[in-house]
């Protein structure tokens, strides 16, 4: 992932170039696994190019966006691709590892952190949800952990990833150029179990050899109180309970202030995926986020912002809905009505 000015933000280019490369060794006898790296110190990938899509968006605003919908469209072809990929795949999640970076970093079976890793799904700030296959892995985590995580846009470090199993192991940053090498020199079998088992044992060496100190947890001492807070059915409720919590908790003050200051839109939409997905297969959930995305392209929220964030960098958007209470149901079931006749992905997954 090589636009580290941008955080590796995913481009339209970058996913048809991914897929295709995955396409390509998929069937080449001479590939045995495949390491995925984000170029520069500062972030493996920040997520997808959301400059890119507001200037589609603004083409036709409150319409069909051809690109953008066609950007979603590939980059949820290529997250598929990367969890049903042949070989074993190893990401190197270092720095920034957010929204379309955490979709391609949770389709690989080594999901490499550091103490300088920061994982989220951070879409209510901008007026989208949690895609990439979010409503799939984070319904999996335990106590409830997952719907805060969607509804509040919260970061995990290295040492809450690993615990949630977001992460399956850790090295420090400086030893990514040790792992090329030794993948490099590593006698391959070409057998899947096998060639992991020897990726398992390398990332183990590489641990051991430069022990590094992980981050201190900040979720221990929260995971009662959200897994308590958090069981909380009915959206609203929950929203105005957790927006009412006192607490000196840094890590669950930034969290409330996401919430607060997010799009209200999109915390009903985000909460009513995670319900609706609840046990669905990754067919499902990717299906029903292409549904879900077109139709928030072909709205106002999100264009409105990016445009906050930044390109008037302002960081005072106007939402739709001033709170989450003044949404009408109908308005919130709109969004997954798929606004198409036949799902461009049914393609895909046939």
């Amino acid at each position: 992932l090589n636009k580290p000015k941008a955080l590796n933000a995913l481009s339209l280019d970058m996913a048809k170039a991914i897929l295709a490369q995955l396409n390509l060794w998929s069937h080449d006898d001479s590939i045995a696994c495949v390491l995925i790296t984000g170029e520069g110190d500062r972030a493996f990938c920040a997520g997808g190019d959301i400059q890119a899509m507001y200037h589609a968006m603004q083409q036709n605003p409150g319409k069909a966006a051809p690109e953008t919908e066609a950007f979603f469209t590939c980059e949820y072809h290529m997250d598929y691709a990367l969890h049903q990929f042949n070989k074993p795949l190893i990401a190197w999640g270092h720095g920034v590892v957010m929204g379309g970076g955490m979709g391609i970093f949770m389709g690989c079976d080594f999901r490499v952190v550091s103490a300088s890793s920061r994982l989220a799904m951070p879409e209510i700030t901008i007026g989208l949800y949690p895609d990439v296959g979010a409503s799939y892995f984070l319904n999996k985590l335990p106590n409830n952990v997952g719907r805060f995580l969607a509804l509040t846009g919260a970061i995990t470090n290295a040492t809450d990833s690993l615990n949630l199993h977001l992460a399956t192991h850790h090295c420090p940053d400086a030893q990514r150029d040790a792992l090329i090498t030794q993948l490099c020199a590593t006698d391959w079998s070409g057998e899947r179990n096998n060639d992991s088992t020897r990726i398992e044992a390398l990332l183990k060496n590489l641990r051991d050899e430069a022990p590094e100190a992980l981050p201190l947890s900040q979720l221990q001492d929260c995971e009662t109180l959200i897994r308590t807070l958090f069981s909380e059915e009915d959206s609203h409720t929950l929203i105005d309970a957790f927006l009412a919590l006192e607490t000196d908790n840094p890590w669950l003050q930034h969290a409330q202030a996401n919430l607060r200051n997010g799009s209200p839109l999109s915390a009903l939409i985000i909460d009513e995926k995670m319900k609706r997905m609840r046990g669905k297969d990754l067919t499902a959930v990717f299906k029903s986020e292409l549904v879900l995305s077109t139709n928030i392209v072909r709205f106002t929220e999100l264009a409105e912002g990016i445009r906050a964030l930044l390109i008037d960098k302002d960081k005072s958007p106007k939402w739709a809905y001033k709170t989450h209470r003044d949404i009408p149901r109908e308005v919130v079931e709109g969004f997954f009505i798929p606004p198409w006749e036949k799902n461009p992905l049914d393609d895909v997954f046939a």
